[in-house]
């Protein structure tokens, strides 16, 4: 089973909002996930994400693997934990 760290779409048509979620990577985007570890709002400016940095370090040890854009998130939220 290939664990995804990755975006979960959840707001309205134009206004979009999306939670940080693992799931497994069969299932479809807005579908059964086994975890949320945050929020994203894309139309918020400057820090518009948030993340539980330790639950997502887990979930990397475990063999989770992000998307590109929420490997991004990750390297934002350790340069600013650190």
């Amino acid at each position: 089973m290939a664990v995804r760290i990755r975006l979960k779409r959840i707001g309205a048509k134009n206004n979009p909002a999306y939670r940080i979620v693992v799931a497994d990577g069969r299932s479809p985007r807005d579908g059964k996930f086994i975890e949320e570890l945050g929020t994203y709002l894309p139309q918020n400016k400057g820090e518009n994400f948030k993340m539980d940095l330790e639950r997502a370090k887990y979930w990397l040890s475990k063999g989770a693997l992000p998307t590109e854009t929420v490997a991004s998130f990750l390297r934002k939220a350790v340069r600013v934990a650190a």
